[in-house]
């Protein structure tokens, strides 16, 4: 009698363990789809300001340091604007994200920093968050011009002095979307996932590594 009780249990567990087995590779399956569906996210594209493709409007401004700056550069160089604030703690989060993109990008891009407001203040913040290897401007009409209204936010302009993305950034991803969606030749990568083809294909893309 035991004996049979024994086999009887034993048949019982092993017949849960493949239940479980078989709900654990259901829910890996249910993941895999999820993470294809939500990955990667973007940079949160706005439709005001100069539009995607656009040239970008000409800025003649003065740093900080009190150095002549255009933008956008010289023909052959890239420029990304980052829109930021002393006071905004997702913008400090992001600075050592913008040191790396500084020094992997720096053969064709540069990144100028922008806000408005107080000189002292904005002074004091570029020197003790060790900012100093980049431009810094205040330019409140920069700001309208692009239609920031949140920070950070962020503008790449191309080598032809295009834009060519720009969106609210809350993330390193968020960044690094920005110039996915250069490479890639849309506007954004919320774009290129909608294309039928963007499930077949995986792509990778780090800027700031």
């Amino acid at each position: 009698m035991n004996e049979i009780t024994l086999s009887v249990s034993n048949v019982l567990l092993w017949c849960v363990v493949l239940v479980l087995l078989a709900m654990v590779i259901a829910l890996a399956r249910q993941v895999g789809v999820l993470f294809e569906r939500v990955a990667p996210m973007g940079a949160l594209v706005t439709d005001s300001g100069p539009a995607l493709g656009a040239s970008a409007p000409a800025f003649e401004l003065t740093t900080l340091e009190a150095k002549p700056i255009s933008i956008p550069g010289a023909a052959g160089l890239g420029t990304l604007l980052f829109f930021l604030s002393p006071t905004c703690p997702v913008c400090k989060k992001l600075l050592p994200v913008l040191k790396s993109v500084q020094q992997s990008e720096r053969s064709w891009l540069r990144v100028v920093l922008a806000s408005d407001g107080n000189m002292p203040e904005h002074l004091a913040f570029w020197q003790s968050a060790g900012l100093t290897s980049f431009p810094y401007v205040l330019s409140a009409e920069l700001g309208m011009t692009y239609r920031v209204s949140r920070l950070p936010y962020a503008v790449l302009i191309d080598e032809q002095g295009k834009v060519r993305a720009k969106g609210l950034i809350n993330s390193r991803e968020q960044l690094e979307s920005l110039f996915v969606a250069k490479d890639l030749g849309v506007t954004s990568v919320q774009e290129y996932l909608a294309q039928p083809h963007s499930h077949a294909h995986s792509h990778a893309h780090s800027h700031a590594e």
